[in-house]
């Protein structure tokens, strides 16, 4: 390793530098202001845990994407945590322990083996909300509520909801009885949306079986028609494919009233955390942007592994990627230059400025520099015996 190499961040991780340092952190408090607003408490989780904590309930979802080290002081494997939802439900199964309805919100780092896709980093700034205590159509529909009120003071121009089910899909796939290869292709080919490998794999089911159905239904997005042609195809299958759909069809129409600038539609391929979301989910996105900007949805079986089953819902963002496209205006930016002068008063001006103000305060070495390269735009003279605040010429 040579001299220069010494610097070299790796692939994927990145100093955040002024000003975007001082617009994510701006972002991150009116995200959690704004959760805290609606009931929801900060908790701060840990950034490592013991694997077996951080993988709960989540199958092989976070496995890939966790960095993996030893405690040195029980030798037992310990991770980075790459999602912050997990520790939320630990905290409200274990920690907490309380009875009724539980709100929680976090903001933090999380840590990825590798991006998520190919415009972001390994280091995403995650923040999120999770609700534990309510299995009801109201607290789904409070934390999508939420998540779009979280992306509007973000400043996004235009919102696109997408929404799913996960029970559509497993309730198919179970009636259908794949061998585990077949299965795990089938996934793989529905998680990428390709319609042709569906026909390959599907091709031979008879008409009206599952997985007849789960070929159809692959190739059906779009907009509230996507729900009538889902109906179309499901017709006649089972009573919970039935309340699945009723209630995507009940959450649009309320989505549609309270929210008529945000596009809704449905993906009945959306299997994105399938091995631990348990009912509805949805995935917000904003146009150019090929990746969701937040998502969510119900995982009500992870709390059963630490000891306390809980119905749960909750969504996630990523507060540096919103920055980015967010239409947030700038606050003004200006602080006060204060010169090297040693006058008690003068410390007793700065002081009282400082309760509202940014002071920069001279050194020695700040002889000659010009205020505004210091991100100045005022200055405190001396009038009259007396300490005031003047513009910059």
């Amino acid at each position: 390793m040579t001299v220069s190499d010494r610097w070299l961040l790796p692939d994927g991780v990145e100093d955040i530098l002024p000003p975007l340092a001082g617009r994510i952190e701006s972002l991150r408090r009116d995200v959690m202001d704004t959760c805290q607003r609606w009931g929801y408490q900060l908790v701060i989780p840990p950034l490592i845990e013991y694997l077996e904590s951080l993988f709960t309930g989540t199958g092989h979802d976070l496995e890939l994407q966790t960095f993996k080290l030893t405690d040195q002081l029980t030798g037992r494997m310990m991770g980075v945590r790459a999602d912050m939802t997990p520790q939320a439900a630990r905290i409200d199964a274990h920690t907490l322990g309380q009875d009724g309805i539980t709100r929680l919100c976090y903001a933090g780092h999380v840590l990825h083996t590798r991006p998520c896709h190919m415009l972001t980093g390994r280091t995403p700034i995650q923040a999120g909300c999770e609700l534990f205590g309510s299995a009801s159509e109201e607290a789904d529909m409070e934390v999508i509520s939420l998540m779009l009120e979280a992306l509007r003071v973000a400043g996004l121009p235009r919102i696109h909801l997408d929404l799913a089910h996960v029970s559509i899909y497993e309730s198919l796939i179970g009636e259908a009885d794949f061998d585990r290869d077949t299965e795990a292709a089938i996934f793989d080919a529905m998680a990428r949306k390709s319609v042709p490998e569906l026909d390959e794999l599907l091709g031979g089911c008879p008409n009206g079986s599952a997985g007849a159905r789960l070929r159809e239904l692959a190739r059906v997005s779009g907009g509230p028609e996507a729900l009538t042609e889902a109906r179309r195809v499901l017709q006649g299958a089972s009573e919970n494919l039935d309340a699945a759909l009723d209630q995507l069809g009940r959450v649009s129409d309320m989505l549609g009233r309270d929210y008529p600038e945000v596009s809704f539609g449905f993906d009945f391929c959306e299997l994105r955390g399938y091995n631990y979301h348990t009912g509805l989910v949805f995935a917000a996105y904003v146009p150019g942007h090929g990746d969701s900007v937040a998502k969510g949805g119900r995982y009500d079986a992870i709390g059963s592994d630490f000891g306390r089953a809980r119905p749960a819902t909750g969504f996630s963002l990523d507060i540096r990627a919103l920055v980015s496209l967010g239409e947030r205006p700038l606050r003004k930016a200006g602080a006060v230059w204060a010169p090297a002068d040693d006058d008690l008063a003068l410390e007793g001006v700065i002081s009282g400025l400082r309760m509202t103000e940014i002071v920069v305060r001279a050194l020695p070495e700040d002889n000659g520099v010009d205020p505004a390269t210091r991100g100045c735009d005022r200055k405190l003279v001396k009038q009259g015996g007396q300490w005031v605040v003047e513009k910059l010429g």
